[in-house]
């Protein structure tokens, strides 16, 4: 098989926390924080800190997965570790099966955290493709709003920031020029990312979807109070777990962290959160989402949840409801009764 790795090495650009720089005001861009692009293409090109995880070694990287339609039945092509020393690119294609196996204890690790943006699709594409049960998880999108609502900024649960909106945030990005032109590509051909051998162009879309992340994480952590570091944590999982339907409710699944008992003595009274899966029946779905989705909006706005639908990529006949019980439960009965609404 071919080697998809260019003939040439590249460099990209890591923004180092001031923790690590020891100077707050170094440009995000300073020469001084240029690492290596590795691109994989056998796990023996891995850190054996990361393919043989132990709490002697833990690890925080910056994770994300690119692919073609990634869900459950999509194309997983390309998983990109960012490293405080390198960046990583493990071509699955390439690669193929053993290669992503190869990383299943380190992605199922404790002692490996993976700071990633909206996990949900990852999960569900390494889930139902590789067995591979994504865990310990800091979501950026997560501890966005986590923050605002820290800080008196009121959103909707499932009003989140994308991830081109996060970099653009001056408070936890930099410096940032997004690359319209592979937005556009991505968009006249769909199959962009299985395309081999990987062009320059693949090698540095494939980083800078991860080459913040680091940064941005200690920013976050630095921000986030205990309260909402159990959120974050709970809301890892959930969201993680929130495609991967499986029979077992989830029971070989990583449990819920318990609520902390500092944060029950404080007063703080955190509401356990979970997971809710609604089966709707068939032809029943437009009468929950409504014209222009004016149904599904109007119960998130009456419910602190988060509500979700499969879309296109499915599974068109679930509803995903995340959140505390109370209001799971409150959004449960909203979509019921719209079910039978005549």
């Amino acid at each position: 098989m071919a080697s998809s790795s260019p003939s040439h090495s590249y460099l990209t650009h890591l923004p180092l926390h001031p923790s690590h720089q020891g100077d707050s005001e170094k440009r995000v861009e300073d020469d001084e924080s240029r690492v290596p692009i590795h691109i994989v293409t056998a796990a023996s090109q891995l850190p054996v800190e990361f393919l043989e995880p132990s709490p002697q070694s833990k690890l925080v990287i910056g994770f994300d997965c690119e692919g073609v339609d990634l869900c459950r039945k999509g194309t997983l092509c390309v998983m990109q570790l960012a490293f405080p020393d390198a960046v990583y690119l493990v071509d699955a294609i390439e690669g193929g099966e053993e290669l992503i196996i190869a990383c299943k204890p380190a992605l199922e690790s404790n002692y490996i955290t993976k700071v990633i943006h909206d996990c949900k699709r990852d999960s569900e594409a390494l889930y139902f493709q590789f067995g591979i049960k994504l865990n310990n998880v800091v979501d950026t999108q997560i501890a966005y709003s986590l923050i605002e609502e820290q800080e008196g900024r009121k959103r909707l649960r499932d009003d989140y920031i994308s991830f081109v909106g996060l970099l653009a945030d001056p408070r936890y990005c930099k410096s940032y020029d997004e690359k319209e032109e592979v937005r556009v590509l991505l968009r006249q051909d769909p199959k962009f990312w299985r395309h081999r051998p990987l062009s320059e162009q693949m090698v540095r879309a494939a980083a800078d979807d991860v080459r913040f992340l680091l940064y941005i994480y200690h920013q976050m952590m630095e921000k986030l109070n205990e309260r909402s570091l159990w959120y974050l944590a709970v809301r890892g999982v959930l969201y993680c777990r929130c495609f991967c339907l499986n029979s077992n409710n989830f029971a070989d699944w990583p449990s819920l962290p318990p609520i902390p008992d500092n944060l029950n003595a404080d007063g703080s009274d955190p509401k356990e959160e979970i997971l809710s899966v609604l089966d709707i029946p068939q032809g029943k779905m437009g009468l929950v989402i409504g014209k222009r989705g004016a149904t599904i909006l109007s119960i998130k706005q009456s419910c602190n949840a988060e509500i979700l639908t499969g879309g296109p990529k499915g599974p068109p006949d679930k509803v995903f409801i995340i959140g505390p019980v109370k209001e799971v439960r409150k959004a449960e009965a909203m979509i019921r009764g719209r079910i039978l609404d005549i």
